[in-house]
């Protein structure tokens, strides 16, 4: 029982208790009061339905022996209202009709009225309890949509930082290319045509010119290959790659979890790229999978790729495929860790120690 209806029981109990002592044909005895009191505690007290219709209907017979009872009917049969109970309170009716044979008219205005504001009381409280869950319905349709929209949000603004970080990626890609084709083409051209004049010429002191004009070219080109090699590397996006190898793969059902704080070194990333072709080609070649993961996390000494699927192994041998040996190799070269797992499916796991990387 709510809260608001223990207030309207209890208030329909005070009108019914001042119109008990107000009435002279009741006699203002004291046990029916008392009765009153105990069956009405015992129908707030106790919420089953069943338990409030069994206090009801015994609280209806009891009034055909004491009259005086009928007067707290409604505050004892309003527990009942809201039940499937509710038609138990016409049972009422009976001992109420025995005591308006022999009552005065105000009497039995006031046992008319007092159920009458029963009824009023409990269409109230249901009303205030409809509203009451369309506020919290709205309430939480609110915060589920508010929750939502940052989600949207939030998602919108991942895709933009990708999108940026994409297009700076190729545009680095593109002048790299370019400084590649341009300048170092014609840096090339320049170091051969130094070599030429020094082939033919002569000149002790030109020879020393051109010999330094030689070294200055060629660490220009040095510089400018380095460069190169480094916009290069930086334009590779590990994640853009492996997210294309899962979208890409349908075989099975393929997850990918991604959790790299910082950028793996370039050699390291196209191992990692490698490692996972040759891991999903395994999948599709000997597995019988219907659900595989991709799965890089990162720790402060040490990256890891796991990468697992839900396949039934038999006649395991870790050193009969030419696949794993690739995987490790490439491992090796980083000076990391391969274990091979066989159970609830087949597992790669790799540990690469971020100290040994070079880049």
């Amino acid at each position: 029982m709510t809260e608001e209806k223990m207030e309207d029981q209890t208030a329909l109990f005070l009108c019914c208790l001042i119109f008990y002592l107000c009435t002279p044909e009741f006699g203002a005895r004291v046990l029916p009061v008392v009765l009153a009191v105990a069956f009405t505690a015992f129908s707030i007290y106790f919420s089953r339905a069943e338990i409030q219709a069994a206090f009801a209907a015994g609280y209806i017979a009891w009034c055909l022996f004491l009259p005086g009872m009928t007067a707290f009917l409604p505050a004892v049969c309003y527990a009942v209202l809201a039940t499937k109970y509710r038609y138990l309170c016409l049972t009422g009716l009976i001992p109420l009709i025995s005591f308006w044979c022999h009552s005065s008219t105000a009497a039995i205005a006031g046992t008319v009225l007092l159920p009458i504001l029963g009824l009023l009381l409990e269409h109230r409280s249901l009303e205030v309890e409809t509203l009451k869950q369309k506020s919290n319905h709205l309430r939480d349709s609110g915060k589920e949509l508010s929750t939502t929209l940052e989600r949207q949000n939030r998602k919108l603004l991942e895709q933009q930082d990708t999108g940026i970080r994409l297009a700076t990626l190729d545009e680095r890609n593109r002048i790299a290319r370019d400084i590649h084709d341009s300048v170092g083409h014609l840096l090339s051209s320049s170091i051969l045509q130094v070599g030429a004049l020094l082939a033919v010429n002569r000149d002790e002191k030109l020879r020393e010119n051109l010999l330094a004009l030689k070294d200055t070219l060629s660490s220009a080109m040095d510089a400018i290959r380095s460069s190169v090699h480094g916009l290069y590397g930086e334009s590779i996006d590990l994640y853009a790659q492996i997210n294309q190898l899962v979208r890409n793969f349908t075989f099975c059902k393929l997850d990918l979890c991604y959790e790299l704080e910082s950028e793996p070194p370039t050699k390291l990333k196209y191992a990692f790229i490698a490692i996972t072709k040759e891991a999903l080609t395994n999948i599709v070649r000997h597995s019988d999978a219907t659900a595989a993961k991709v799965t890089f996390h990162e720790h402060p000494a040490l990256y890891q790729l796991i990468i697992s699927d839900n396949g039934h192994v038999k006649n395991f041998d870790p050193d009969g495929g030419i696949g794993l040996k690739n995987i490790a190799q490439r491992v090796e070269s980083f000076h990391g860790n391969l274990n091979l797992l066989t159970r609830n499916g087949f597992t790669v796991f790799i540990s690469i120690p971020k100290g040994d990387i070079k880049k």
